[in-house]
């Protein structure tokens, strides 16, 4: 079971990375895709990313917690690493998400919006959170016993 956690974390930071930082700026440069249309689509887009990475939370944390008492002591460092993932993805789901949904809103409705700087904000706690499970899978990789067949 061990052997499941780093392929596990290295998929969730390949799509975590693939949807946070090369599709949805992508969609950006599209020009027949309008502002407000690219907006409501990212926020959906988070959204959906948001449900499935707790599920990534909770089957990740489910495997370390089982295999603890067959495992090195570093795979403390790989659930420490994990609860700092879901902090904060806690973060991104209760606090800053949810102003950035009102402002898409605002945007799509055609109001004004003051700048802010919560977008950089949710950039930073994105990158954070893909180092954070990078972190993870590769102590996780580190400390799964390998076992050699004899022949």
């Amino acid at each position: 079971m061990t052997s499941l956690v780093a392929p596990l974390l290295f998929f969730w930071s390949g799509l975590l990375f693939g949807v946070s930082f090369v599709a949805t700026p992508a969609k950006f440069l599209a020009p027949s895709l309008q502002l407000p249309q690219a907006l409501d689509v990212g926020r959906w887009t988070f959204h959906v990313l948001t449900l499935i990475e707790w599920g990534f939370v909770l089957v990740a944390a489910l495997l370390v917690w089982a295999c603890r008492p067959r495992v090195a002591a570093g795979w403390g460092w790989v659930m420490i690493a994990l609860v700092a993932v879901a902090a904060v993805l806690a973060l991104e789901t209760v606090v800053v998400r949810p102003i950035l949904d009102a402002r898409v809103l605002d945007i799509i409705a055609g109001r004004s919006v003051a700048p802010n700087i919560l977008h950089e904000v949710y950039i930073g706690l994105e990158a954070l959170k893909l180092l954070l499970i990078l972190a993870a899978a590769i102590a996780s990789a580190r400390w799964t016993p390998v076992t050699v067949r004899s022949q």
